[in-house]
């Protein structure tokens, strides 16, 4: 272009791209992951969290070179979700997080997709912009997950462990941005029509 700027990447159709397959992998950890708590095997199933993370890091970095895919767009917010929820569900059915936490988490998710189908129904726009609060509150959930994962496996009190007290306070945490971010939302939609 005359002023120097470089052509805008244009999101591809495409199904098969190195990121969509790394994003469907991630995806495909979920059972696994759900399984490895179920079964106790909490230091496999942190390695496979912590995994999940680098591979959402990797497929993000590959799209933004590549260009990305509309496919990818849709599938990689689904991945992350549906691994942090199910985390949270399963961490919860084995009581290491609070039941009340992962009912919240969820609600939120919830709320948030079921209102925009709600307006896609409607036929009115959804526009889908990340808040900060929210990517926050995403930052201190899977925080959350990892430190809990860490705790069920090593024996408390370890000096390169946070003691109880820091996991009190990083669940409160989780809990005020949940309610903030589905608030921010809620508050967004209603705003706007």
């Amino acid at each position: 272009m005359p002023d120097g700027t470089p052509f805008p990447r244009v999101a591809s159709t495409a199904l098969l791209t190195l990121p969509n397959v790394i994003t469907f992998g991630r995806l495909c950890a979920v059972p696994l992951a759900v399984w490895l708590v179920l079964q106790q095997m909490m230091s496999e199933a942190f390695f496979l969290f912590v995994a999940a993370g680098l591979s959402d890091a990797v497929d993000g970095w590959l799209a933004r070179r590549g260009g990305g895919s509309v496919v990818g767009a849709l599938l990689d917010p689904v991945a992350d979700k549906a691994l942090l929820v199910s985390m949270y569900v399963t961490l919860a059915g084995v009581h290491v997080l609070p039941d009340w936490l992962a009912i919240l988490v969820v609600f939120r998710d919830v709320v948030i997709v079921g209102g925009v189908l709600l307006l896609f129904v409607l036929g009115q726009s959804v526009p889908i912009r990340p808040l900060y609060v929210s990517k926050a509150n995403t930052a201190l959930q899977i925080a959350l997950v990892a430190l809990a994962l860490l705790h069920s496996f090593f024996a408390p009190g370890l000096p390169f462990l946070p003691d109880v007290l820091v996991m009190d306070v990083l669940v409160w945490a989780v809990a005020a941005t949940t309610l903030v971010s589905g608030g921010a939302y809620v508050w967004n939609a209603v705003r706007g029509r």
